[in-house]
C-alpha cells in the first residue's frame, strides 16, 4: 500500500486565507460528538475536585513539603507524555471509542488507589498512571474534533473541546473545597473516579462517529513513516512548539504563579486571590468560542499572531499592575488572552495534515505539549527563585513575541511560494 502523502497547505482557492488547507472534498454534515464532550468535562470537573485538595491531601496523609506536592502534575505530565504518541497510532488499530473509555477506566482506578495507599512512591506511580490514561482519551478526543470534513468549522470544534474542560475544572474548583472539609480527605479521589465511570459508559453507550473520511488503516500499526510525514508537514513542528510554549506559560506561570504574585505583589488576601482566579478561568471560558471562530472566518495566523502579542503585553506590563481593581481587569484580560489562542495551534494542524495522518499528529503535539508541562513549572519556578517573581512573566512575554515572529516569518514564506 502507497504510503499517504499529507496535505501541505501550499495552495489553495482564492477565497480561503493562505495559511489553511481545507480539504478539496465537499464537506459533508459534521455533527458534534456529544459523548466526547461530556468526557472531557467529566475529566476536568474530578481534576477541578483535586486541584485545591490535593496540596492539603499530601501534606495531610504523607506529611509532605513543597517539592512533593509540585512532583504530582511532573508525572501526570510524563504519563501523558509517555502515552501520547503511541495513542495516536493506535486509536484507530484498537478502535477510538475503546481507547477513550479504557484510558478513563484507567484513571478512575488509578484514583481509587490513590485514596487506599499510604506509600507516596505508589500515589505518584498511580497518579503516572492517571496521565497515561487521560493520553489516551484527549488524543482520540482531540483527532475527532480536527477530523471533521470542513476546515471553517475546525476552530469552533476544538474550542468546544476547550470549554468542554475549563467548564468542568471551574466547577470542580468551586466542589472541591467542600467535599475535602465536609465529606472525607479521600472523597475528592473517589468522585473524580465517579465522574470518569460515568464518562467512560457515555462514551461506550453513546452512538458518535469518530472515523472521518482517510482515516488511517487499522493495519498501519507504528508505521513511524507517518510521523515522518506529519512533521515533514508545513506548520505541524512551528505549532507543536507554540502549543508547547502556551501550555509552559499557562501552568508555569498562571496557575502556580500568578496566584504567589497576587499575594506578594498586590498585597491581596486569600479569598480576593481566589476571585481574582476564578476572573482568569472566567476570562478564557469566554475567549475559547470567540478565538476559534474568528480564525474560522479570518485564516489561523491572521488570528494567531496578533492575538500571541496582545497576551505578551499583558504578560510582560503585569509587574507595573498592582491596584486590585486593574488586577482584576488584568486577570479577566490575561485569561482571555490565554483562551483565544488556546486552540489555534491544533486547529491548524488539523487544516494542514492529511486525515490518515491526523491521529498521529495529534499524538505528536500531545507528546510535545507535555514538554511544556513538565518543564514550564520547572523553569518558571526556578526563575522566580534565582531572580524574582516579575522575572517569569517578562520571560512569558518574550516567549509569546519570539513564537509570534516567527509564526509570521513561516507564513510570509508559504505565501510566496505559492
Amino acid at each position: 500500500m502507497p504510503t499517504p502523502k499529507p496535505s501541505t497547505g501550499l495552495s489553495c482557492p482564492a477565497d480561503v486565507p493562505m495559511d489553511e488547507s481545507p480539504a478539496t472534498e465537499r464537506p459533508r454534515r459534521w455533527q458534534v460528538p456529544a459523548a466526547v464532550l461530556v468526557g472531557a468535562f467529566l475529566f476536568n470537573l474530578g481534576q477541578g475536585v483535586l486541584r485545591p485538595t490535593m496540596p492539603l491531601y499530601l501534606q495531610q496523609v504523607f506529611s509532605a513539603n513543597y517539592r512533593m506536592v509540585t512532583l504530582i502534575p511532573v508525572v501526570f505530565g510524563l504519563g501523558k507524555s509517555v502515552a501520547g504518541l503511541p495513542s495516536g497510532y493506535l486509536l484507530d488499530r484498537l478502535g477510538r471509542r475503546r481507547l477513550m473509555a479504557g484510558g478513563l477506566v484507567l484513571i478512575a482506578l488509578g484514583d481509587v488507589g490513590s485514596a487506599m495507599i499510604s506509600a507516596y512512591g505508589v500515589f505518584l506511580a498511580l497518579r503516572a498512571l492517571g496521565g497515561v490514561g487521560w493520553a489516551a482519551f484527549s488524543t482520540v478526543a482531540m483527532t475527532t474534533m480536527v477530523g471533521q470534513p470542513s476546515s471553517q468549522g475546525r476552530g469552533r470544534a476544538v474550542s468546544l473541546l476547550f470549554m468542554s474542560e475549563t467548564l468542568g475544572l471551574l466547577v470542580g474548583g468551586i466542589t472541591g473545597g467542600w467535599l475535602y472539609q465536609g465529606v472525607s480527605l479521600a472523597s475528592p479521589f473517589v468522585f473524580e473516579a465517579g465522574c470518569m465511570l460515568v464518562a467512560a459508559i457515555a462514551i461506550g453507550r453513546w452512538s458518535i462517529s469518530t472515523a472521518g473520511p482517510g482515516s488511517a488503516s487499522p493495519r498501519a500499526g507504528l508505521d513511524w513513516r507517518l510521523l515522518g510525514l506529519a512533521l515533514r508537514t508545513p506548520g505541524v513542528l512551528l505549532m507543536s512548539l507554540s502549543n508547547a510554549v502556551l501550555i509552559a506559560i499557562q501552568a508555569g506561570v498562571l496557575v502556580f504563579l500568578f496566584p504567589l504574585y497576587l499575594v506578594e505583589q498586590g498585597g491581596l488576601g486569600p479569598k480576593t486571590v481566589g476571585v481574582l482566579v476564578s476572573l482568569s478561568v472566567l476570562g478564557r471560558l469566554l475567549a475559547l468560542w470567540l478565538g476559534g471562530s474568528s480564525s474560522d472566518r479570518w485564516g489561523r495566523v491572521r488570528v494567531f499572531v496578533p492575538s500571541l502579542l496582545a497576551y505578551a503585553a499583558l504578560l510582560g506590563s503585569l509587574p507595573l499592575v498592582t491596584q486590585p481593581v486593574t488586577l482584576g481587569l488584568w486577570s479577566l484580560a490575561i485569561g482571555a488572552a490565554a483562551g483565544f489562542v488556546a486552540g489555534l495551534p491544533t486547529a491548524l494542524i488539523g487544516d494542514r495534515v492529511a486525515p490518515s495522518l491526523q491521529g498521529v499528529a495529534v499524538g505528536w503535539l500531545r507528546t510535545v505539549t507535555d514538554g511544556g508541562l513538565i518543564l514550564g513549572p520547572l523553569v518558571m519556578g526556578a526563575l522566580a527563585d534565582a531572580m524574582n517573581l516579575s522575572a517569569p512573566f517578562i520571560l512569558a512575554a518574550a516567549l509569546l513575541t519570539a513564537i509570534s515572529w516567527r509564526c509570521r516569518r513561516q507564513a510570509i514564506a508559504l505565501s510566496g511560494s505559492t
